[in-house]
């Protein structure tokens, strides 16, 4: 079975290989020292993480970012990242990308103008209350109430943690999902519902683990609204949204490898189909599937199903697997593909040159709402 390993490309337009655009980060490393800090997400390339000063998911690395003392955080991973890093680093530190075109197309499915209007499209026609209407929106619920609780994935955009911290709803990453959800069950009341979005396939299959069942979830797509009865029947209201790398991983693929290689263990990112969830072994966060491959029995041969550059890392850190790409064809992330080295040299020179370059910068009303709803995250 193919490993299916990234083509590397060598230079942009020809101009300068990637040992010069190495030299060049070094160099710049160097003369910044403590100033800077690269953060590197786990899908990024090996030729980015080489010069992280830390590897990790988007929270995690956020988490390090307020934690550092570091004047410039430069954050190699795509935008919602960078501004959850800049929502919680404090007013002194400047937060900035190698290239600002790196978005998330799961992130961008969902935008305030839309989640407004399915916000009060379902207060108005549920006759549901918004949870800020109450004097305390953190206290649990009765059996008799019904408000309507927001809760967006970390993938997200500032704007949407802002509206999500403002009606009284909450943050979750795909590591605490399960206890984020029933933090927002509790508050929603025995009658109420719990509105999650950007990506519907960590909202289902964290409700399938909860004891739901499908009848109690229904998708909401702005340009296709669901059936109002669906609607009154539904626990959970799930944005249409998608990881477009995850979205690839199939059944098909898992059965294949099973086949091939009968006692191949699976792992897969719970932003994949539930269907692809229930056909593997185990299934987590970035961060769950690299201890699965690291807890793995020596000799074991394990199929993955997440980006691929954090796979083709793991089949190179432990030697003694086989840790295979469930799609056998090249499967980046796009996004994240755009960080290139060459931008993450410019990006550092541009910083001891004092120019204004790539920053990202959330106003603070704004950002005040998103760490309400951040902050009750961490209190779960």
């Amino acid at each position: 079975m193919s490993l299916g390993l990234p083509v590397t490309s060598c230079s942009i337009n020809g101009a300068e290989s990637d040992d010069a655009f190495k030299s060049r980060i070094i160099d710049a490393k160097e003369e910044l020292g403590s100033r800077v800090m690269i953060l590197g997400h786990h899908y990024q390339r090996d030729t980015i993480v080489e010069h992280a000063d830390a590897t990790g998911d988007s929270f995690t690395l956020s988490k390090m970012a307020a934690e550092s003392t570091a004047e410039h955080i430069v954050f190699c991973g795509v935008h919602f990242m960078a501004e959850s890093a800049d929502i919680l680093t404090n007013d002194e530190q400047i937060v900035s990308m190698p290239t600002t075109r790196a978005g998330c197309s799961m992130a961008d499915m969902a935008n305030v103008v839309d989640v407004e209007d399915c916000w009060y499209t379902l207060i108005e026609e549920l006759g549901l209350q918004d949870p800020k209407s109450r004097p305390n929106p953190d206290e649990k619920a009765s059996e008799e109430d019904n408000f309507l609780v927001p809760v967006t994935y970390m993938n997200s955009s500032a704007a949407l943690k802002a509206f999500v911290g403002h009606h009284g709803g909450i943050v979750c990453t795909s590591t605490n999902a399960m206890g984020v959800i029933q933090w927002a069950l509790d508050r929603a009341g025995g009658r109420g519902k719990v509105l999650f979005f950007p990506d519907q396939h960590l909202g289902r299959n964290t409700a399938f683990k909860m004891g739901f069942n499908e009848d109690e979830m229904v998708v909401w797509d702005p340009n296709n609204h669901p059936d109002i009865r669906d609607l009154e029947s539904a626990r959970f209201v799930l944005w249409h949204g998608y990881c477009s790398v995850h979205q690839r991983f199939t059944v098909e693929q898992i059965e294949s490898l099973r086949e091939e290689c009968p006692g191949a263990l699976i792992v897969v990112h719970p932003e994949c189909e539930s269907k692809v969830v229930a056909a593997a072994d185990a299934d987590g966060s970035t961060d769950f599937i690299r201890k699965y491959c690291a807890e793995a029995p020596s000799g074991s041969v394990i199929g993955v199903g997440t980006e691929i550059n954090l796979v083709q890392r793991l089949n190179e850190l432990y030697p003694d697997k086989e840790i295979h790409c469930l799609d056998d064809s090249i499967c980046p992330c796009s996004t994240m593909y755009m960080i290139h080295p060459r931008f993450l040299a410019e990006q550092l020179e541009s910083i001891i040159q004092g120019e204004d370059r790539n920053i990202i910068k959330i106003d603070k009303s704004t950002s005040d709402d998103a760490i309400l709803a951040l902050n009750r995250m961490l209190e779960v």
